[in-house]
């Protein structure tokens, strides 16, 4: 009898488990990207940040890890609202964004999620494969905080003034 009551226990725990990841909306699948995006890039531009494109689906479980770590890692969300512009661009059978996804090179090759990293002008300056910053069960926060440093305007502004144009 106690083994039936603890399995039930756990069978409901793990469907409420299930049920919360899936409620979990990051990516609007209506959202118009392009207009999005060039919205970003305009304040990008204004404030001197860059353009932090993540490009996944609510199915996919990577992307809501990342999500989820950036936004509840202290250090992380600091360093990414300082220095870029987010855009979480969908990719799901409702709506692929094919056309605009084209004109940054086929991210989605590499898998999700994928980020694209946009200058102020809209140029893309660094598309991540997401696999290269897993670590264990979820990502690194080393590898996702030396990405974030690494492709800021900032540092790009003082590599440039150090390594000339």
């Amino acid at each position: 009898m106690k083994q039936k009551i603890t399995l039930t226990l756990i069978l409901g725990l793990l469907s409420l488990s299930l049920s919360a990841q899936q409620a979990v909306k990051i990516y609007n699948p209506d959202a118009d990207a392009k207009k999005e995006i060039a919205s970003a890039v305009t304040k990008a531009s204004a404030e001197g940040k860059h353009v932090f494109l993540q490009i996944g689906g609510n199915w996919c479980p990577w992307c809501v890890r990342f999500h989820k770590m950036v936004t509840e890692d202290l250090k992380l969300d600091s360093l990414m609202k300082a220095n870029y512009e987010v855009v979480k661009v969908n990719y799901s059978k409702e709506n692929t964004n094919h056309e605009f996804l084209a004109t940054l090179g086929y991210p989605q090759r590499f898998g999700f999620p994928v980020f694209v990293i946009l200058d102020g002008t809209g140029k893309v300056l660094h598309t991540q494969d997401s696999g290269y910053l897993e670590e264990d069960k979820g990502y690194s926060q080393e590898k996702v905080e030396r990405l974030l440093i690494n492709w800021s305007a900032l540092t790009m502004k003082e590599a440039a003034a150090k390594y000339g144009k």
